[in-house]
């Protein structure tokens, strides 16, 4: 045998396997799709009545237009927010 040949069938063709003995690969999950910005009459309509709530739904609304490590900040700002509101609602 030279060197640099494999052994095997002449010519060093090696056949695959038979047809069906492997399952289909599942194809790769399409990539998400971004969701269209929300329409502000929608958002008018689903205010909260509450202004400090308001105030961050709105903050967290913005923030989609921000760099990632902003929209961080803005979106703990908002969680802040809403949480010292929801315990002022809650003691009263």
């Amino acid at each position: 045998m030279s060197e640099g040949t494999r052994p095997g069938l002449p010519g060093g063709f090696r056949p695959g396997p038979p047809p069906g003995s492997f399952a289909a690969r599942p194809s790769p999950p399409a990539p998400a799709r971004p969701a269209p910005p929300p329409d502000p009459a929608v958002i008018a309509d689903d205010a909260a009545g509450h202004p400090a709530v308001d105030a961050a739904v709105r903050a967290m609304d913005n923030a989609a237009a921000l760099a990632p490590a902003d929209q961080i900040a803005q979106y703990e700002a908002a969680y802040e927010t809403l949480r010292e509101t929801l315990a002022t609602i809650d003691q009263t």
